[in-house]
């Protein structure tokens, strides 16, 4: 199917939910300091989408998981990272982003001029596929709407695709990641803007440099400015 045909079929999805639930208050686009948190009536929405993803039962990642990983960082966040699932580490903890992968995402996140309190930080799925093999194509759309609307709480004004997983689940784009990596592209009403995914620059170290260019695409899109550094993250 056409990437724009998927991107379409997916707002119906969302926006047909979105009638079915009634009207819903939308927040203001204005930010809070780091680690803000949304009016109480949202967390309590935030808290219960959480509170579903961690008693999910939908695909049988539920029998092999340790813990659900729902995501962390700022609720409130302008630039959000999305990776495709758990590792080992982030399944026993709970916690996206915390092995080797999630080091090196924080060294860039560090570069970038944020702390991973002012982002917020999330996986397509939100189990561990045994031994971290690729999401199947059913696991991917039973847990993409737990991402949907995560997304449509907390409503960044840039998504940040870490690899060809997680561009796919967003955009519907198939192709390698390495075509793409630095172009703004569409996801219903946000910009997504594709990278390697830190597990990739840690075997191809060479990559860091591109992924350095592609983050401070990221911080012209934002209109902020680049942190003075002399090289890009390692």
């Amino acid at each position: 199917m056409d990437p724009r045909e998927i991107a379409a079929d997916l707002a119906r999805t969302v926006r047909a939910r979105a009638l079915s639930q009634g009207p819903r208050r939308v927040r203001p686009r204005g930010r809070g300091g780091p680690g803000a948190a949304p009016a109480s009536e949202e967390a309590g929405s935030f808290e219960d989408l959480r509170a579903e993803a961690l008693a999910c039962v939908q695909c049988g990642l539920c029998e092999t998981r340790t813990n659900v990983v729902f995501g962390e960082g700022n609720p409130a966040a302008e630039l959000m990272f999305v990776g495709e699932a758990p590792g080992r580490d982030e399944d026993e903890q709970g916690r996206p982003f915390v092995g080797r992968a999630g080091q090196l995402l924080t060294k860039m996140i560090e570069a970038m001029g944020f702390s991973r309190e002012d982002v917020y930080i999330a996986n397509v799925l939100k189990c561990r596929p045994p031994n971290n093999r690729d999401p199947a194509p059913d696991e991917v759309e039973k847990c993409r709407p737990y991402l949907i609307r995560q997304i449509e709480h907390i409503r960044p004004k840039i998504i940040c695709a870490l690899g060809r997983h997680a561009l796919r689940a967003l955009t519907g784009y198939s192709g390698g990641i390495t075509k793409v990596r630095g172009k703004p592209m569409e996801f219903l009403e946000w910009r997504v803007l594709p990278t390697f995914h830190p597990a990739y620059l840690l075997r191809n170290p060479a990559a860091k440099r591109d992924a350095w260019e592609d983050l401070k695409t990221v911080l012209a899109l934002l209109d902020r400015p680049v942190p003075a550094r002399k090289k890009s993250p390692e």
